[in-house]
């Protein structure tokens, strides 16, 4: 699998994640959901998606999917970690500068944090 096509198709995949992560964000957060458990609802949102387009399209081999308990299981540990970093900010900004800057800040924070998923994805959960 070469890694420019698997770059490839985990951006794209990553940017429609991003769109939908920061969309639950915002809309769980304005209907008055404390900040965290609103990235926590959007993570596992773009989780499930991502989950699933990554392992049948990203890094596919031989147009098989690459899904099952164990890659599972690897994601969730990975998924685990991330999700509380990526709260630990969120929440951090939103009782700081205030919640319209988390919502501005969620898609960098996702966006930073897909790099250590891509290594992570590539070397470990997909493999």
């Amino acid at each position: 699998m070469s890694l420019v096509r698997q770059g490839r198709y985990f951006i794209l995949i990553g940017l429609l994640q991003v769109l939908v992560d920061w969309a639950v964000f915002v809309g769980l957060s304005a209907l008055g959901l404390e900040p965290a458990m609103s990235n926590l609802g959007a993570r596992v949102s773009g989780a499930c998606l991502g989950f699933w387009l990554n392992g049948r399209f990203t890094f596919a081999e031989n147009g098989e999917a690459r899904l099952g308990g164990v890659r599972l299981v690897r994601f969730l540990v990975v998924w685990v970690a991330l999700t509380a970093l990526s709260t630990a900010v969120i929440a951090g900004i939103a009782d700081g500068p205030g919640l319209a800057w988390a919502w501005l800040a969620k898609p960098v924070v996702e966006a930073s944090l897909a790099v250590l998923s891509f290594l992570l994805a590539r070397h470990w959960i997909y493999r």
